[in-house]
């Protein structure tokens, strides 16, 4: 029970320090444009959530796994890596930390930063569709995930710093048009906070689909054989 406790609680702080930056950051851009400063733009966001990634997956990996999103514990579940008991505890806690550091957003950042900018919950361009929404995340969220799920097969734990750089890469592309959040728990907390709740499935459904069929095709390929 004392070692379930630890993991839950690094799945807590790891995702609490994941959504405090990647909403924090998404959050500033209103603030900084209106005191005539350069706005940190989608790449600046990209760069802010893929480094917080990094961290947070280099400081919890040992500790839990740094799975840090329902999309990875749902595709270890998938592939019966974990029980379901552990999914749901995993799950809840990474909510609670999405939802923590949505909160502290909102009482630290002043309202004319995070109300603007709706304390970084992503919003879906309105030229795409559900759809279109759904399969953009679902295939970049498939893109992080797989590199989670390799870098962890090949040494034993996953890369934080290349889960990291395929978290700012897919930020870069779906930025504009999804807010990228490739990561329910990301969207969720701030959605929590901040009640808006406009085509939230999108972030559900996208993510939990392209985690899932990640951990398929990386179960499916194995290990290298030795030597190479």
């Amino acid at each position: 029970m004392l070692r379930l406790a630890r993991q839950l609680a690094a799945e807590f702080l790891g995702t609490f320090l994941v959504v405090l930056i990647a909403a924090g950051s998404s959050s500033v851009d209103p603030w900084l444009k209106a005191a005539g400063e350069p706005v940190l733009g989608t790449i600046g966001t990209a760069l802010a959530y893929g480094l917080a990634v990094a961290v947070a997956i280099e400081v919890c990996a040992p500790i839990s796994g740094a799975h840090l999103n329902p999309a990875i514990s749902l595709g270890q579940w998938a592939t019966r890596r974990i029980n379901t008991w552990r999914l749901a505890g995993y799950t809840v806690a990474q909510l609670a930390g999405a939802v923590a550091a949505a909160s502290l957003l909102e009482t630290v950042i002043p309202d004319s930063a995070w109300q603007p900018a709706g304390l970084g919950t992503p919003v879906l361009a309105s030229s795409l569709s559900r759809a279109q929404g759904m399969g953009l995340e679902a295939v970049l969220t498939f893109v992080v995930c797989l590199v989670f799920f390799r870098t962890a097969a090949v040494s034993g734990k996953p890369s934080g710093w290349a889960v990291g750089a395929s978290v700012a890469a897919a930020v870069m592309v779906a930025g504009p048009f999804t807010g990228a959040a490739l990561n329910p728990a990301r969207a969720f907390g701030p959605a929590f906070v901040f009640s808006h709740w406009a085509n939230h499935g999108v972030w559900w459904v996208g993510p939990l689909s392209g985690g899932v069929f990640a951990a398929w095709i990386s179960s499916a390929l194995g290990h290298s054989p030795e030597g190479v």
